[in-house]
């Protein structure tokens, strides 16, 4: 990658000045260009490695949609040129059609650095014949770590990756359940071809099946256009359904169809469209929690979960803290353009013995702030300063620890039940039980 020379072409100038700021010290040159008119010049003149190319110009050139149209051209002088497609969320399905032109990957607005940086060092390194090591690396510093957990860890993703079976991945919030996704991803025979990540628990029963199967003009009241679902988006590549634990029953089933069958129809369709999709699936609910049939069905679980992963939690991971911290002291002193600290011995012990409810996450954010606020050459225990967000929300658990289970159950069906204005129908929804179960619960506690 050092020596590489990219080429990126797209008439956003804040597109190109944040591609040539991200990968100036990563490859060899980056030539930047508004005008696609001028990519034939730019390809007989010097050597070009890889083009990221924008999916829509507004240029004199009337072809319906120019990315396809500049793909082409590249291909037809230079066919074995990784080229990478820039396209904006809504216009998946066109990004998909570059796949099936010739395209190697694409990228979605607005994306995500490191994984860009990691979708070029791959194309690079399989365009230049090297093999990949026989264990993942880690690109993402969750994955750094030399402790036995995480040597475990990493040698199970080794076993599972190449393989296309799906993956439940479980762990608390903050651990980074979305990086090992994304390295089985990485890791995995579908590496060219899309990643695509939904946070599933946070959408409602319309824009799940609308998000995941896509839907036709005219299919709702807002359904301007027709739109590309997610697993269509994900064809050939790997889908990663992040909050699956959150879903409810009704979803459920829906996913639960769609996975048996290998096909979706989008909403105001009746044509069911193939699928060949890799699942990656994650959850902070214990395993124990999601075989309780009035939250999650249990045949759903054996279609996503044909190997668990388990991601321990910081407070498990020992000297990892330490490796971590010096990571994250790197990463935010060049960020910052400050000197990188050393640390002193009771600053390694506060780091050490600290329990981490926020995990690697609470780790980063504390570590951030202690650069940003340190002019010294040593960060001292002092200045490391830990989550307050994370403090007041280990402080409820303890207090809900206090409670009994029927307790914390009635408490729970109230809140619900407020949340929805008295709406039975919604609060067992969202509750995973029948109206029958939850007029029961409401009978048995007086409610």
């Amino acid at each position: 990658m050092k020596h590489a020379r990219i080429l990126i072409i797209d008439d956003d100038p804040d597109v190109l000045t944040a591609v040539k700021l991200l990968l100036k010290r990563e490859v060899s040159e980056v030539i930047a260009d508004k005008n696609p008119e001028n990519i034939p010049a730019i390809l007989s003149r010097q050597p070009i490695d890889l083009v990221l190319l924008d999916m829509n110009f507004k240029s004199a050139i009337n072809t319906g949609n120019e990315g396809l149209y500049w793909l082409n051209r590249i291909k037809s002088l230079r066919p074995d040129l990784p080229v990478i497609m820039i396209t904006a969320y809504g216009a998946i399905d066109l990004a998909v059609t570059s796949l099936k032109q010739g395209a190697t990957d694409f990228i979605v607005k607005p994306w995500q650095n490191e994984h860009l940086l990691q979708v070029i060092g791959d194309i690079l390194n399989k365009k230049s014949g090297k093999k990949k090591s026989e264990t993942p690396q880690a690109t993402n510093s969750d994955l750094i770590g030399e402790s036995e957990v995480m040597k475990n860890l990493m040698h199970k993703i080794t076993k599972i990756a190449p393989t296309d079976a799906n993956i439940l991945i479980l762990g608390e919030n903050g651990t980074g359940k979305d990086v090992i996704a994304d390295m089985i991803h990485r890791a995995s025979r579908r590496v060219l071809m899309p990643y695509v990540k939904v946070d599933v628990g946070a959408l409602t029963d319309t824009l799940f099946e609308s998000e995941l199967f896509g839907h036709k003009k005219g299919a709702f009241t807002d359904a301007r256009e027709d739109r590309v679902g997610r697993f269509e988006a994900a064809d050939k590549g790997t889908l990663f359904l992040d909050e699956i634990g959150n879903i409810s029953l009704q979803q459920q089933a829906k996913l639960l169809s769609v996975l048996q069958n290998r096909q979706v129809i989008p909403l105001g369709s009746n044509a069911p469209i193939a699928v060949d999709i890799r699942l990656l699936c994650a959850t902070n609910v214990p395993l124990t929690a999601l075989a309780n049939e009035s939250r999650f069905r249990k045949d759903l679980i054996y279609r996503i979960n044909t190997v668990e992963v388990q991601v321990p939690p910081l407070r498990e991971r020992g000297n990892d803290i330490l490796l971590l911290a010096r990571h994250f002291m790197k990463k935010y002193a060049s960020k910052y353009a400050k000197q990188v600290p050393d640390l002193d011995k009771r600053a390694e012990d506060k780091l050490l013995n600290y329990h981490y409810p926020g995990n690697v996450r609470e780790l980063q954010y504390s570590v951030e702030r202690a650069i940003i606020m340190t002019d010294g050459e040593v960060l001292c225990a002092e200045d490391i300063i830990f989550s307050p967000i994370e403090q007041a929300n280990s402080q409820s658990k303890l207090e809900q620890d206090d409670y009994n289970l029927s307790e914390m159950e009635k408490n729970a069906i109230m809140k619900v039940i407020e949340k929805h204005n008295g709406n039975i129908s919604k609060a067992s929804q969202e509750l995973g039980l029948t109206r029958t179960a939850l007029y029961r619960r409401l009978s048995k506690y007086n409610i």
